[in-house]
């Protein structure tokens, strides 16, 4: 949500780029299996408990998974946020939902990286309303400890079929973000990323959320500067400098921009129940551009 004040911008050390540059490339292959693994009668819990085991397999562990915001009295429950159609982010994947033909599906995932592990139990998944009896799974090393950095990235599909104006709008959300990342350099201002998105989201006339935004990442889940997906006068802007790392997330509506917060205290969705779609990368400010970590 927007609500850091720009403050302190963080810069990172040349050994910290370093590890976050490793995480981020872990983090990219972790989102290349999940997205291969999305296809209806595949469920949302499958995939958080695959995203689990990939990560600590890894060396790295959940980012999201227990973090406390503002939108909710109660830590967010699940490795990843797995939202479908006019779910905009930050839908847990538990409860579990079965994925369809024609469904949108959102999957943002974080990961902190390098940590030590702990052994962690296995896992019980409930059982299915199919009545099949709850399953073990074992998961991979338990909890977070050290001194890992954060990266953070999402992407958006389509399972099957769907009308042709859902796959331009998930195609713009996409163009959008390698938009906005072309915009960064050194010397140049979130602004520049905020207009560069705007203008081109609006050209294609679909609806810029305005309730959330992107943000800085690294030694935190969330940083300063906050970077909008538009621009108006009066919002926070800052000046980006070399070894910033930024997280550059455009969140698009098929209709109106305005969301609402479901009753779970996360789930963020679309006013009028359009589609949404969501893209992210991990970004480092560099003199002559940027690099994206989590390719």
């Amino acid at each position: 949500m927007m609500n850091q004040p720009h403050k302190t911008v963080t810069i990172k050390t040349p050994e910290d780029i370093e590890l976050l540059r490793k995480g981020g490339k872990r983090l990219g292959r972790i989102l290349d299996k999940l997205m291969r693994t999305v296809k209806a009668g595949v469920t949302t819990e499958e995939l958080d408990v695959l995203a689990e085991r990939l990560i600590r397999e890894a060396g790295g562990a959940p980012a999201f998974k227990g973090y406390v915001g503002r939108l909710g009295d109660r830590p967010f429950s699940t490795t990843i946020c797995t939202s479908i159609n006019d779910e905009v982010v930050h839908a847990p994947a538990v409860p579990s939902r079965v994925i369809k033909q024609g469904d949108v599906v959102k999957i943002d995932i974080g990961m902190k990286w390098p940590v030590r592990n702990t052994p962690q139990p296995p896992l019980t998944l409930r059982g299915g309303d199919n009545g099949n009896p709850p399953l073990k799974i074992r998961r991979g090393a338990g909890v977070a400890m050290g001194d890992g950095l954060y990266t953070d990235m999402a992407r958006t599909v389509i399972v099957g079929k769907t009308d042709k104006k859902v796959h331009k709008l998930v195609k713009v959300t996409e163009d959008a973000l390698k938009i906005g990342i072309k915009q960064v350099r050194a010397g140049r201002r979130v602004s520049h990323i905020s207009r560069a998105i705007e203008k081109y989201i609006d050209t294609a006339g679909f609806g810029i959320v305005r309730d959330l935004v992107g943000h800085g990442v690294g030694y935190e889940v969330h940083e300063p500067p906050e970077i909008p997906n538009f621009w108006q006068e009066g919002l926070p802007d800052c000046i980006l400098q070399e070894g910033m790392v930024l997280a550059i997330e455009p969140m698009v509506n098929l209709g109106t921009w305005r969301v609402k917060v479901q009753p779970d205290g996360w789930t963020i969705v679309t006013a009028d129940g359009s589609p949404a779609a969501h893209f992210e990368h991990t970004v480092v400010v560099t003199k002559r551009g940027c690099e994206v970590i989590t390719k």
